[in-house]
């Protein structure tokens, strides 16, 4: 299933590819929602997308995003994403 993007607040749309526009979308919603904690592979599956193109473009995010804060959290099989507010 594929949703609608909504822009990225603070952000303009042409900073981010589709893929970018996705993953952020689905962190905001999962934040709102309660969530925290998550995993590449995770993100990919409920995105249709592979673990490594979610995994190769969080880091990006994490330092482009104005309204979500995306922090590399901890590493043991996989990394793990804290992913908070702004």
């Amino acid at each position: 299933m594929v949703k609608a993007v909504r822009p990225v607040v603070g952000v303009r749309m042409t900073e981010f590819s589709n893929e970018e526009q996705r993953i952020l979308e689905f962190l905001r919603e999962s934040v709102a929602g309660g969530e925290r904690y998550f995993r590449a592979k995770n993100i990919a599956k409920h995105l249709g997308l592979s673990s490594k193109q979610v995994g190769s473009r969080l880091p990006r995010l994490a330092e482009k995003s104005e309204d979500v804060d995306i922090e590399k959290w901890g590493r043991a099989r996989s990394t793990t994403w804290k992913v908070s507010p702004s």
